[in-house]
């Protein structure tokens, strides 16, 4: 008998999609709660050196109810893997945008007005921005002994021994640069004591009980005295993974005990938030005179900017999706993580799957000018089909179309391919 799906197969209303469209969803800018004060986030307008404040003449602004900085946090450290970024910089900036300090006034005029009187300190010192640049065992760090944070190696057969073998070669290298999520709501949230005391935070974000654990870990305070409240979401991509204002939002509301809120403009939400990886790949791929691959070589350096945040997830994704949709017996792939002093970059749509692509369907199609075949009939030849192994020995047993979806595809464009289509 065949069953009935409820949701499956069926034309389902998003339950906020009325709202939504109506502009009746209330987001975290939209709330307002009594006695509620303001704040906003000084950053840091360097890439890397030290830095010390003096908030004394900020804190004489009648209005101004206070001023947060690392000094006013238990425990300065938070990450989504690894513990690298600090709620307020204490020593070391690594990047243009670290947060130094939270004012906290009653309204947000007198927030910038405060911000202005803050004098910074810096001892500006050198740099690295090229994350090829930044592996090489003299250039600056930005954390510890090393830049490299994490290395992902695949090896599968005899790579040597496959480029012997091929009778066409291809080497290029390939570059993406960072982009960011551009979703349409900046971050803003408020935070309060709720009725049972708890110290609650308001705001639009994918990670509601890792947002708990990072704020009940940097307050040392119980998880179950904090309450996160996720509010309409207007977009995210990734870009809302990683902590912004939750914590200062909640270090405000538990010290001064009222409503405290922030929206940030474009430009600090660009600047708060991770991007897409920027990543250079060299690639080396051979083939026989049929088009078979026979062997691919490669080295991705992702850079992962000041902060970790998801940096070892995405490059690992990039070395496990390097070889592309295609059967290639013998592999050698080493992808890199490296910490450098641009912005951070972290989780976004295709986890380091998307930057590759750009680089493998290239060599594909420069296999096929050498060859003096078509793209497609290259692709036809190699591409994955039930049965076949990625590079990483998985046997595809199920939901592989992407022999009937290329056919599909060139069908539907009339495109012609195959040896004699192409001369």
């Amino acid at each position: 008998m065949k069953r009935e799906f409820k949701v499956v197969g069926k034309n389902i209303h998003r339950v906020d999609a009325f709202k939504k469209v109506t502009g009746r969803a209330i987001y975290p800018e939209d709330i307002f709660m009594e006695n509620m004060a303001y704040g906003k986030t000084l950053r840091s307008t360097i890439a890397h050196g030290y830095v010390s404040l003096d908030t004394r003449e900020a804190e004489k602004i009648d209005g101004v109810l206070g001023i947060f900085t690392y000094k006013d946090v238990p425990n300065n450290r938070y990450g989504v893997v690894y513990k690298d970024q600090e709620v307020f910089v204490s020593k070391k900036v690594k990047r243009v945008g670290d947060p130094l300090a939270f004012v906290v006034a009653e309204n947000e005029k007198l927030c910038d007005l405060a911000l202005e009187k803050i004098k910074v300190y810096y001892e500006e010192i050198e740099g690295v921005f090229d994350p090829v640049e930044a592996m090489e065992e003299d250039a600056p760090k930005v954390h510890g002994k090393s830049n490299i944070l994490y290395h992902f190696k695949i090896r599968k057969g005899d790579v040597e021994e496959g480029f012997r073998r091929s009778h066409v070669i291809v080497e290029n290298t390939y570059k993406t640069h960072m982009v960011d999520h551009a979703f349409l709501q900046p971050e803003a949230g408020i935070g309060y004591i709720d009725e049972e005391g708890r110290v609650a935070v308001i705001v639009s974000t994918q990670y509601p009980h890792y947002d708990m654990e990072e704020i009940a870990s940097t307050l040392n305070i119980p998880i179950d005295q904090v309450r996160v409240i996720n509010a309409y979401v207007g977009g995210a991509f990734g870009g809302r993974e990683d902590i912004s204002l939750q914590i200062h939002l909640a270090l405000a509301a538990k010290v001064l005990k009222r409503p405290v809120k922030t929206i940030y403009s474009r430009e600090e939400s660009f600047l708060a938030h991770s991007k897409r990886h920027a990543m250079v790949m060299r690639y080396k791929t051979g083939a026989d005179k049929e088009g078979n691959l026979l062997a691919m070589e490669t080295v991705i350096i992702g850079d992962t900017g000041a902060y970790a945040s998801w940096g070892e997830n995405v490059m690992r994704k990039a070395g496990v999706h390097a070889t592309g949709p295609y059967y290639i017996p013998n592999v050698k792939v080493d992808s890199y993580a490296v910490y450098t002093n641009n912005p951070f970059a972290g989780a976004v749509r295709g986890f380091g799957a998307t930057q590759v692509p750009v680089a493998y369907e290239q060599q594909m199609d420069a296999l096929a000018v050498k060859l003096g075949m078509d793209p497609v009939t290259i692709r036809m030849k190699n591409i994955f089909k039930v049965g076949s192994e990625t590079a990483t020995g998985q046997i595809l047993t199920e939901g592989v179309p992407l022999e009937e979806c290329l056919s599909k595809l060139v069908e539907a464009m009339g495109y012609p391919y195959g040896k004699e289509a192409y001369r």
